[in-house]
């Protein structure tokens, strides 16, 4: 009884099979069929191996939501060379609350302002960089891809030692402030705080030594990620009139950033800049020096890294397979239909009528006849 339900169970099996067998003996091969075949397999190929690549590449996913972090501090990063003697040039922050930020986190370092031609060549470098982010917008993924894999975007060290007077001011470091607009200014004198304000002390100062010609090496808010590359970063700005005032309206934008490399809390920013000279009697009023006037958004961006999921990548590729052997054979059956149509209309081939193929026939068995000399 046993082996009788399992004959039973095995030949209902049997009967629920979708892909029934055929015996070779009915299967009819074709020149065209193979043709046919050999460009499938080719274009499956192909088309998996460029799947893979598909599967083994990263996207970025950006998604937006409010900050609502605003009782924390905003680090700025700064590395500025002014054309400018450090004992006459100063650099605060001062808040939209009129909170004046020490800047203590801030060094003043003598320099020479003309770079060497190694460092020429890394800033004319990071100039084209900054040239093709703004029209390819694109190669920010690329960038946050290959973090801390890329060259550093700090400025190289001279290669050799300066025998020219040190005549500007490098101010390099850090600063925390708050969350709320706030104004970066680097002017003549320096910088003191007492209860109805802030001021510069620039009566010492001639005024024939303002120059405030001004290379920003680097620039950004929040942590600092090697490999990112700020709208910043390279700007040399040169004037020759002692009453110049540079300004760049910055709006920061807190970024969370997620990849297979690094994850950070850093900040984009975007920049408009501003240039004039400060001339009273023609109505330009201002005070002449740098000035870095920012304010944060109220919405967050989070950047995160997203790879295809295996399942995913193997429904593609069997749909690859199955789409190219079904297409090509609803094709390949297509072109015969049709050339049967048109041998059918003009009886060519196996369609030309049964005597005229009897009689080719006849004539290729026919024994050949025997021409010579009859005799005499």
């Amino acid at each position: 009884m046993r082996r009788l339900s399992r004959r039973k169970a095995l030949s209902l099996v049997k009967e629920l099979d979708a892909f029934p067998k055929v015996a070779d003996s009915y299967v009819e091969t074709s020149a065209s069929g193979g043709t046919v075949s050999i460009i499938a397999f080719s274009a499956m190929a192909v088309l998996a191996i460029l799947e893979f690549f598909v599967y083994r590449d990263t996207w970025m996913k950006y998604e937006y939501e409010v900050d609502k972090d605003f009782s924390s501090k905003l680090r700025i990063n700064v590395d500025v060379t002014v054309a400018m003697k450090c004992q006459h040039v100063g650099a605060d922050i001062l808040d939209l609350a009129e909170t004046m930020i020490t800047s203590n986190g801030l060094q003043y370092e003598p320099v020479i302002f003309e770079l060497s031609p190694q460092q020429r060549l890394w800033q004319r470098t990071l100039r084209l960089l900054q040239s093709r982010l703004r029209e390819e917008h694109a190669l920010q993924e690329v960038l946050y891809k290959t973090l801390l894999k890329g060259a550093p975007t700090a400025l190289p060290p001279r290669e050799d030692a300066p025998n020219e007077p040190l005549n500007a001011c490098r101010i390099h470091g850090h600063a925390y402030v708050n969350k709320v607009a706030g104004n970066l200014h680097i002017t003549v004198g320096k910088p003191i705080h007492h209860p109805q304000g802030h001021a510069h002390i620039a009566a010492f100062v001639s005024h024939e030594a303002y120059n405030f010609s001004h290379r920003i090496d680097h620039l950004s808010f929040g942590q600092e990620v090697p490999g990112i590359i700020n709208p910043l970063d390279g700007t040399e700005k040169i004037t020759y009139n002692n009453n110049q005032m540079y300004q760049y309206f910055i709006t920061v934008v807190p970024t969370k950033l997620n990849t297979h490399l690094i994850s950070a809390d850093t900040h984009q920013f975007s920049v408009t800049e501003r240039e004039r000279v400060i001339n009273h009697a023609a109505g330009s009023h201002g005070v002449s020096g740098i000035f870095v006037k920012y304010d944060t958004s109220s919405l967050m961006v989070t950047v995160s890294e997203q790879h295809m999921a295996l399942g995913r990548f193997l429904v593609r590729l069997c749909g690859i397979v199955g789409g190219i052997f079904s297409t090509t054979g609803m094709l390949h059956n297509l072109v015969g239909f049709c050339f049967d149509i048109v041998c059918c209309r003009f009886r060519v081939g196996a369609y030309r009528p049964r005597q005229e193929l009897q009689l080719n026939h006849l004539n290729h068995h026919q024994a050949p006849l025997l021409v010579g000399n009859a005799p005499l």
